[in-house]
């Protein structure tokens, strides 16, 4: 297949793409030349058809994210929405986002959840936000959002004879331009605590702030996302991967078409 997305992934080091159904056509990934795509979840109403599902994984091994306190995804009551996966698929455990739960869901116990699923999964991947224990307890690959102590995190882990393998996530943009860069991950950047923290009040979070909102930002969006040129963004995937991550998973947050052919 001829692709312009190989050379840019590829030089960028990024080993899998994260789609979210609610801002990008599923089924276009099939263009991409990623040896793995990872679909989250935003929500029932936006799960991708089995088939589509299964069409993808003819191209690439596929992950699908599943919440494990969410009605058809819950081990320990209905699991339905999983019996209806392909087989193909596999899976990325969550606890699950409040903004995707009813208040019900989100009052479920997440333990014997995580651990009923995993026990039922093939070669899972733990989400670990805001469950970082749980998840090592668990097994599998460790998921994680990239952040300003990743490196650290992850030196620790290994130091301590963490052996299975840990993948990383972050929002991607493949520009020099700084404006470009914070209307695509600015608001994201700026939701993490420290930012949130360090941001004068009522700020803009785009290309519009100025003075120190704007240097809060800069100094944000590459501690948080993989920002700037391929090559820039390759030094960083390569010190990932040389402290001991095995996958990188960039979630291109100016959408897929770049990285189309």
């Amino acid at each position: 297949m001829t692709s312009l997305t190989g050379p840019r992934l590829a030089a960028a080091g990024i080993d899998a793409v994260a789609l979210k159904p609610t801002e990008v056509d599923v089924s276009s990934a099939v263009d991409l030349d990623v040896d793995t795509l990872a679909i989250d979840y935003e929500g029932a109403d936006h799960v991708p058809a089995p088939e589509t599902v299964e069409r993808l994984a003819d191209h690439a091994d596929v992950r699908v994210t599943t919440p494990v306190r969410a009605e058809g995804y819950d081990p320990l009551d209905d699991a339905s929405a999983v019996d209806r996966l392909p087989a193909s698929a596999k899976r990325v455990l969550v606890a699950g986002h409040s903004a995707y739960l009813s208040d019900e869901e989100a009052g479920r116990a997440v333990a014997p959840r995580l651990r009923a699923a995993a026990d039922e999964t093939d070669d899972p991947w733990v989400g670990t936000e805001g469950i970082e224990r749980l998840a090592l307890a668990v097994g599998g690959t460790q998921y994680e959002l990239l952040s300003r102590t990743t490196a650290r995190d992850v030196r620790t882990l290994r130091t301590a004879g963490f052996e299975d393998e840990i993948a990383v996530y972050a929002p991607l943009v493949l520009s020099t331009s700084e404006d470009a860069v914070l209307d695509a991950v600015g608001d994201y950047a700026a939701r993490r605590a420290p930012v949130r923290k360090a941001l004068p009040e009522g700020a803009p979070t785009d290309s519009r702030a100025t003075g120190r909102a704007r240097d809060v930002l800069a100094q944000a969006v590459r501690d948080y996302a993989l920002v700037g040129s391929a090559e820039t963004v390759a030094e960083r995937t390569e010190r990932l991967h040389d402290i001991g991550v095995d996958t990188v998973v960039g979630y291109p947050a100016r959408g897929l078409e770049p990285f189309l052919p």
